[in-house]
This record gives C-alpha cells, sequence and structure tokens, in this order.
C-alpha cells in the first residue's frame, strides 16, 4: 500500500502564493505518475496537473497554465505544487494521487489518494 500526506493549505490573497507538498511512503514505486486535483464545495474532482516518473513531462489543465508548476523529487518521495497568481476560483481541497498508468485516461487511473488539503483564496 502507499500512503499520501498533502500539506502546505492555508488561507491567502487574491494573487498570492502558495506551495502545496505531497509526501509518499510506504510501498511507493517511483515510476508512477503524480497528479494533483482539485474539488470545490458541491462540485466534481477536477483535474489540475500531473508528472511523469522522470518529472521531465508535465501535463496542465488549462485553467492554471502559466501559474501552476508541478515537480517531483524521487529521492524524497515527494510532488510538490508551486500555485502563484492565485484566484478566488482556485479555492477547493486539493489531493495529490498516483497512478499505474503512463497516461492516465481520469481521476479512476489513479490508484492511492492523499486526504486533500484546503486552499483558501479570499481578501
Amino acid at each position: 500500500q502507499v500512503q499520501l500526506v498533502e500539506s502546505g493549505g492555508g488561507l491567502v490573497q487574491p494573487g498570492g502564493s502558495l506551495r502545496l507538498s505531497c509526501a509518499a511512503s510506504g510501498r511507493t514505486i517511483t515510476t508512477w505518475t503524480m497528479g494533483w486535483f482539485r474539488q470545490a464545495p458541491g462540485k466534481e474532482r477536477k483535474f489540475v496537473a500531473a508528472i511523469n516518473w522522470s518529472g521531465r513531462t508535465t501535463y496542465n489543465a488549462d485553467s492554471v497554465k502559466g501559474r501552476f508548476a508541478i515537480s517531483r523529487d524521487n529521492a524524497k518521495n515527494t510532488v510538490d505544487l508551486q500555485m502563484n497568481s492565485l484566484k478566488p476560483e482556485d479555492t477547493a481541497v486539493y489531493y495529490c494521487a498516483t497512478s499505474r498508468y503512463v497516461i492516465p485516461n481520469g481521476p479512476n487511473d489513479y490508484d492511492y489518494w492523499g486526504q486533500g488539503t484546503q486552499v483558501t483564496v479570499s481578501s
């Protein structure tokens, strides 16, 4: 089993920045894809970003392109999400997840999930 724990969430002003971190433990598999999703109250869970095992290929949702950046450190078993120029619509619970697939088709292709960390963007 793999355990994922997110941290770094909180309250931030519009235009501000936050850096989320996800720590993996247990039977970690370095070659698995890592991803970030977010879910606002009453909304569906949506894809934010993903990164392949080497860290050299990333994917970003159109809503966060140019503002968010995903990265990973396999030596530390962590994946981060740097969030800049935050907007109120970025408010959500952010989840990290890992998938056995090189190119996951959606949330159902992710095998393990963290508990989430709250990000609130408000003045």
